[in-house]
Order: structure tokens, then sequence, then C-alpha cells
């Protein structure tokens, strides 16, 4: 399956919708996505996984690469995601303390670090 990506401006925030499956085929084009936001000064991120089918190590790599960089410019990124499915990967691995995770965009929008 392909990614699928699109990116909206909510209040100070850049939104991206991802949709699809998040492996080591796809997260490249999710690196890509976060590097190209960085680079032309986005960097309060919120990631709405609400479409994502499945994440792989690649795709959870991809996302923490994605953290870091918008923290070197002083930013932050939340992540939107109520499947159990996915949040029992996060739960599992210990994401839930580095990463802020969210029910809905508009929880993480207005959520405060």
């Amino acid at each position: 399956m392909d990614l699928s990506l699109s990116t909206e401006t909510v209040g100070d925030r850049t939104v991206i919708r991802v949709g699809g499956e998040i492996d080591e085929d796809t997260a490249p084009k999710l690196r890509e996505q976060f590097v190209e936001l960085v680079n032309d000064g986005s960097y309060n991120l919120v990631v709405d996984l609400e479409r994502v089918d499945s994440i792989e190590d690649a795709g959870i790599d991809a996302l923490l690469g994605g953290q870091k960089l918008v923290r070197e410019q002083g930013g932050s990124m939340r992540l939107v995601c109520n499947q159990e499915r996915i949040l029992k990967i996060f739960r599992t691995r210990g994401l839930t303390k580095v990463i802020s995770i969210h029910t809905t965009v508009e929880d993480a929008v207005q959520a405060t670090d």
C-alpha cells in the first residue's frame, strides 16, 4: 500500500495528515516531508495518524527523526492517534513518554507543551 500525505495550517501548527502504511518503503517519504516543512520554517507540527493502517519500525524512526528536527529549531511535534492497535505499539516501546499523543487534531493544536 502507498503512503498519502497532506498538510494544512491550523492555528500556529502545521498538520500533516498521514494515510496508509508507514514501513521501510514509505518512511523515507514521511522523513522528506519533515525536512521540507522544517526547511520552510514550520517547527510546530501535528502528525495525524488516524488514517494509518499500520506502522513498522521504520515509521517509528521517521516520527522520532521528525520530532528531533523540529526540537532542534525550538519547535515541537504532537501525534494524533486513537487507534488502539497503533497506540499499543507506542506504549510497548515507551514512546508515550517521549512524544505527545492526542485523540483529535483539535486537542493537539490547543495543547500546551
